[in-house]
């Protein structure tokens, strides 16, 4: 989902980098001292976590887990995908620089109304964290893949069948992605329960 330089208008590029520095200066001030190491740890996830390509029919797929960000980080998902899609499009060349507003926006706001939307069940039963945990992780990969492929809609409309085909790539992805946060999220209730206040074992 990593859009690449060139491709989207300027109308959608310039609202794409006002969002994100939005949604980033509401993160960066929800960071305090303490948590800057847990933001560091699941920017670094997010960023080798999109390394790996698997090829899904026409497209290559890969493990966002910008769901997991959302959920433990809260606004704060929004300065730690930043830091993660700089360094790959520095490093790797994915996506552009022009288009870093867009790829954090796209990633990053479905990650937050996601583990806001879910954050209600981990007060729950165990079942209950186990669906928190996989209905993040998938609407969040949703969330990204449907403002993709509306930024690259809006942008041409000769890029909808290619929004459509982003769009179907990634319903394997999505179901990956949920139960990984979901195993995820059951283990980090299991040995740090204080992660998410309130929430007992």
């Amino acid at each position: 989902m990593h859009i690449s330089e060139g491709v989207l208008s300027p109308a959608v590029l310039g609202g794409g980098a006002v969002l994100a520095a939005a949604g980033v200066a509401a993160g960066l001030r929800r960071v305090d001292y303490e948590r800057l190491m847990g933001v560091a740890m699941l920017a670094a996830a997010f960023f080798v976590g999109s390394l790996v390509h698997v090829p899904v029919g026409p497209a290559n797929a890969h493990l966002v887990l910008n769901g997991l960000l959302g959920l433990f980080l809260g606004w704060a998902a929004f300065p730690a995908i930043l830091v993660a899609l700089v360094l790959q499009a520095v490093l790797f060349q994915y996506g552009g620089i022009t288009t870093l507003g867009v790829n954090t926006f796209t990633m990053a706001l479905p990650a937050v109304l996601a583990g806001y939307a879910v954050r209600p069940l981990l007060h729950g039963s165990a079942s209950a964290r186990v669906a928190a945990g996989f209905l993040c992780g998938s609407l969040a990969v949703a969330g990204a893949a449907l403002l993709t492929a509306l930024a690259l809609g809006f942008s041409n409309e000769g890029f909808v069948r290619s929004a459509q085909i982003l769009l179907a790539a990634h319903v394997p992805v999505m179901a990956a992605e949920g139960v990984i946060t979901a195993l995820i999220v059951s283990f980090v209730v299991r040995v740090r329960p204080e992660t998410f206040p309130g929430v007992t074992e």
